[in-house]
């Protein structure tokens, strides 16, 4: 089967329907940011606190550049960062490497599955439904040049996953 990439914004689900996809699937699960984290050893709270966003994309995009390069072998469900396809060569290179789905889910439900934990450094200061929606506006386009949304909203993981798979089917693409 081509490689599944789930990109979309963060609390839309990406980490836990990946799992659950690549489960049903027979693939691989990998998550880019657990990818940074074990090769920086910092969390990603940390990179950003450290080091800024800037160094942050680029780690991400290096990842994303090895990725579908070859570099971690095929066989994956990979879940992206939020920001990850803002990057038009990010974008280029995993719709090149495999199938591209955006998760989406309101600014409400974003906020509420997010909590107020301070581990997502995007929301860390100001007003955070502000940011959510200023984040949103602006990735709205990246998101948009996806192969397929599914809305997560009302939506359970299973459900989602049964979107996706029934989606990969009708497309005919194969394991």
């Amino acid at each position: 089967m081509t490689n599944v990439i789930l990109t979309g914004f963060m609390g839309t689900g990406k980490s836990s329907v990946g799992r659950r996809l690549a489960s049903e699937l027979g693939l691989k699960f990998l998550d880019i940011d657990w990818v940074i984290e074990k090769e920086e050893g910092l969390a990603i709270a940390e990179i950003f606190d450290k080091y800024g966003e800037h160094h942050f994309r680029k780690l991400e995009s290096d990842v994303i550049r090895r990725l579908a390069s070859g570099g971690f072998g095929t066989g994956y469900v990979v879940s992206t960062g939020g920001g990850a396809v803002v990057n038009d060569a990010n974008r280029k290179a995993l719709k090149g490497w495999g199938v591209l789905i955006c998760l989406k889910a309101s600014a409400d439900e974003i906020l509420k599955r997010v909590g107020k934990k301070n581990d997502r450094p995007l929301l860390a200061s100001g007003d955070r439904r502000e940011a959510v929606e200023r984040l949103m506006k602006e990735r709205v386009a990246a998101y948009g040049d996806c192969d397929l949304t599914v809305v997560t909203d009302f939506k359970d993981v299973p459900e989602v996953v049964g979107i996706i798979k029934t989606f990969l089917k009708d497309k005919n693409i194969k394991k």
